[in-house]
């Protein structure tokens, strides 16, 4: 896989991954208030006979490990750290997959209701998002990358000026 050199054209990888996982906290933090606070039917693909209460519990669950797995990111960019880096890095892949699982099907459940209008916009703008968190995904994983090869060579052999990855 080709990794990237910079984080949206002018930012250095380590920003981007900072800023990736500050955004994970964020949108994490938001979910959980509008799971609480706005009226809105939350159902899950497989499960879909679960009560809407066990679904809540369940949404919070994972963005309570999202907040923690994107803190453990933050510290691992900030002491260059891949293994504080690699959760981050695991889940975050499965989880673009099940975004856009989680996009088609809700976008194919509205055309298939004659709600061609929500359905179409559901579907793009769930791909824009799926391309945005995959970026995201892939500026973090380049970084990690270059940790990993520094960690690797080991201690003698590690550049002297870090600043050329920052």
């Amino acid at each position: 896989m080709a990794l990237l050199k910079t984080f949206c054209l002018c930012g250095s990888l380590r920003t981007g991954t900072i800023v990736a996982g500050i955004a994970g906290i964020i949108l994490a933090i938001l979910g959980i208030v509008v799971i609480f606070t706005v009226p809105v039917e939350f159902k899950t693909i497989v499960l879909d006979w679960l009560p809407k209460l066990a679904v809540q519990i369940i949404m919070v669950i994972n963005f309570a490990m999202t907040i923690l797995i994107s803190i453990l990111l933050i510290i691992g960019t900030i002491k260059r750290n891949m293994y504080l880096m690699l959760p981050w890095v695991l889940l975050g892949i499965m989880l673009a997959i099940g975004l856009l699982v989680s996009v088609i099907y809700t976008a194919v459940d509205f055309f298939l209701k004659h709600d061609s209008l929500t359905g179409s916009l559901f579907l793009v703008i769930g791909l824009v998002a799926f391309v945005v968190y995959v970026y995201m995904w892939m500026v973090v994983y380049s970084y990690f990358a270059i940790i990993k090869e520094e960690t690797d060579r080991g201690a003698y052999t590690k550049d002297p000026f870090r600043r050329a990855y920052n």
